[in-house]
């Protein structure tokens, strides 16, 4: 047998070093980019970043597994903290790092200081404890604690109160016990399925009634909910719903996380508002106040235990410049454990199918958007960027979809930080939807400064169509905010003073003529053109006029502003529910169609100088003339061979139209070699109206 030769280069010590040497001189294997940048060039630069996002929610949540199964095990501190009745005793707990000496006071102890309610350390760092007899606590009972610190002392509320109470004459807020004798049973399931298209309502229970006051869940379960459900909106969003000490803030100056606000009714009533919404099908989400908190110390969480950093970042990182608010510290783990509970909290107790995340971009960025536009890339990845903020914003969505695979998360962000709503294994930050906010600027923007005999066509449907392709976004033409008081609600800015006298069906004006029309038109372009989803606000879908404006000493402690006029919709000598019924027929064809969800839109014209706009959506034609004077004639767009049959018509008689197009019209296509598709269809279109027409396509028989 021949022996066997090694290489001649190489000693025998060398040679069994020969492969783990070159695997040394050679590169390793390319790690893919994460898909967020597979999907985006341009994104290259920043891939470090992406995958640096992807490593931090990981190794947090794996830090958080240490000791727990899961991260929904991990976010409890909602079963742990607060008071908590055990079958033979009471157990309150409270984390106050800097507190020297901390007790609970109320009615049970004539808010005195009784030594009987003094909590006790804990074996847990900062954490205080009090174990109660059962007798010693009842329902309804109010209670604070008094805390003590080196060179202070203060009353708070404690952090996971799940009830606070102003009271009337005081108007002092206290956390109350709420045990009732027979806590409410939930009797309906939510949705199941994931919302893939949401048609979002946003709604405020207090100012939801005809009636100048604060209105109630129980009223809004009553009244409001059967007319969402008749609108056909399969998505209500609340707000407001976090205790907050001023009810003018709308409800994004949270003071108590945990606590459903008393203003509108008790934690049952709520839950009751919530399981009705899901006997009629309709999913709800809250309004959820993660990104800043209200300074008050007696109510919120400012100066808890006597420190700043309790909860905050210190200095002027821990203020918020123009709400006036606190900044949470997400680098801190309790912080996000009191924040990961929270969402649990609301999706367990009181079963809400989901979140819209306010004030994103303030949480994301140092300058917290604040006189920022967002014009290149460099922008969303500078220093400026809250990296910490953005690891809590992924475990926050990755816990949501953990606990609710169906559940909703929706963010309010208007910088467009690439991956916002892309998943977190792509390297995206994990919501469902994007707020599309840039969409009711543009809206404002075009009503302010153009004539809408200018409006330019290209632009308006680039700026509608304008998203992210690893991304859904949720479209609206004005949520609350465009109406807030100083504002004006679309409808109010298109017809002005000519609202309070020229509404009546025998009164109308040209002006109220305009107004009707591109408000239906505006609606139906947002929608046809939207990539995911579709947001209203409360009334706005009948032209709810005026604005809002909370009760205040300003306006004399008035609600006339805070309410919703229900009966200017509900009278039909009035125009407003030519308005309210068109919107109802447009939601219902987007949804019996599945149009949000089928593909993009296909421009078929875009003729700037006829301001016509005609695109194609799944087997639907949409066709826009925003011209307010010209009617044109067989106007000849491409299309496929086929029937067209007229779906719906901004310009029908029931709507408030002039009954230009024929109600019930079948067009079929004409042959055309000129044609990119060898066909054309001739539409008459009547000036500032806008027309769908279902596709039935041609059986291959009829072709021949």
């Amino acid at each position: 047998m021949a022996e066997m030769k090694r290489p001649p280069s190489l000693s025998p010590l060398q040679a069994p070093l020969q492969a783990p040497l070159q695997a040394f001189l050679e590169p390793p294997p390319a790690k893919p980019a994460p898909k967020v940048v597979q999907r985006d060039p341009y994104l290259e630069p920043f891939r470090a970043y992406l995958d640096r996002r992807i490593k931090q929610w990981k190794d947090c949540e794996n830090l958080f597994l240490q000791n727990h199964p899961t991260l929904k095990d991990f976010a409890s501190g909602h079963f742990y903290f607060g008071l908590h009745k055990q079958r033979d005793h009471w157990v309150f707990r409270e984390w106050a790092p800097n507190a020297t000496r901390i007790l609970l006071i109320g009615t049970f102890s004539q808010w005195l200081e009784d030594p009987r309610f003094e909590l006790k350390r804990a074996t847990r760092p900062g954490v205080w404890e009090l174990v109660l007899p059962l007798d010693a606590v009842h329902h309804l009972d109010f209670f604070k604690l008094k805390v003590y610190w080196h060179g202070g002392e203060g009353e708070r509320i404690p952090s996971y109160a799940s009830f606070v109470v102003q009271d009337q004459q005081t108007h002092i807020f206290a956390a109350q016990v709420w045990d009732p004798a027979e806590p409410y049973r939930f009797k309906h399931s939510a949705p199941s399925t994931p919302a893939s298209a949401p048609l979002v309502y946003e709604a405020h229970v207090g100012m939801a009634q005809l009636e100048g006051k604060v209105s109630s869940y129980r009223e809004f379960r009553q009244y409001t909910l059967p007319r969402i459900a008749k609108a056909g909106y399969d998505t209500i969003q609340l707000m407001a719903i976090q205790e907050h000490p001023y009810y003018g803030s709308f409800g994004y100056q949270v003071s108590s996380l945990f606590a459903p606000s008393s203003r509108f009714g008790s934690p049952d009533e709520l839950k009751e508002l919530v399981d009705e919404a899901h006997r009629l099908g309709i999913r709800v989400i809250l309004d959820l106040v993660h990104s800043h908190a209200v300074k008050n110390e007696q109510e919120g969480l400012g100066r808890f235990d006597g420190t700043r950093t309790q909860y905050f970042h210190d200095g002027s990182k821990g203020e918020h410049p123009a709400w006036g608010t606190l900044c949470y510290n997400y680098a801190k783990h309790e912080v996000i454990h009191f924040l990961l509970s929270n969402c649990r909290y609301w999706l367990e107790e009181f079963r809400f199918d989901g979140f819209r995340f306010d004030g994103v971009t303030s949480m994301l960025y140092r300058h917290h958007g604040l006189g920022k536009n967002f014009v290149c890339y460099d922008d969303y990845f500078s220093s400026d960027l809250d990296e910490d903020a953005v690891n809590y914003l992924c475990l926050a969505n990755l816990l949501i979809h953990q606990i609710n695979p169906a559940a909703l998360t929706v963010a309010e962000d208007m910088s467009g930080l690439p991956g916002m709503a892309a998943p977190l294994e792509d390297g995206g930050v994990g919501f469902d939807f994007r707020l599309a906010m840039g969409i009711p600027d543009l809206w404002t923007k075009l009503l302010k400064e153009v004539p809408d005999e200018q409006w330019n066509m290209g632009h308006l449907f680039r700026e509608l169509t304008q998203r992210r392709k690893d991304e859904k976004v949720i479209s609206y033409v004005e949520s609350h905010d465009q109406a807030i008081v100083g504002d004006q609600t679309t409808i109010f800015r298109m017809i002005g003073s000519d609202m309070y006298s020229r509404m009546r069906k025998d009164q109308r004006s040209l002006k109220v003529d305009r107004g009707l029309a591109l408000h239906k038109m505006m609606r139906l372009v947002t929608i046809g053109t939207a990539p995911g989803g579709y947001l209203n606000f409360m009334g706005n879908e009948f032209g709810h006029p005026e604005w809002i404006d909370f009760p205040r000493e300003g306006n004399g402690w008035s609600y006339h502003y805070a309410r919703r006029q229900w009966n200017l919709q509900d009278d039909p000598l009035l125009t407003y529910h030519f308005l309210g019924d068109f919107d109802r027929e447009m939601i219902l064809l987007v949804k019996t169609h599945h149009l949000l969800v089928a593909n993009d839109p296909q421009v078929r014209v875009i003729h700037c100088d006829d301001h016509v706009l005609d695109f194609e959506r799944g087997d639907h034609l949409f066709v826009f003339n925003f011209d307010p004077g010209r009617t044109f004639v067989d106007y000849a767009v491409v299309c496929r061979p086929g029937t067209y049959s007229l779906a719906l018509d901004t310009d029908a008689p029931k709507f408030g139209g002039f009954s230009r197009v024929p109600e019930k019209l079948d067009l079929v296509s004409f042959g055309d070699p000129c044609s990119p598709t060898g066909y054309k269809l001739s539409l008459h279109l009547p000036a500032r109206s806008a027309q769908v027409y279902r596709f039935i396509p041609l059986a291959e028989k009829d072709r021949e």
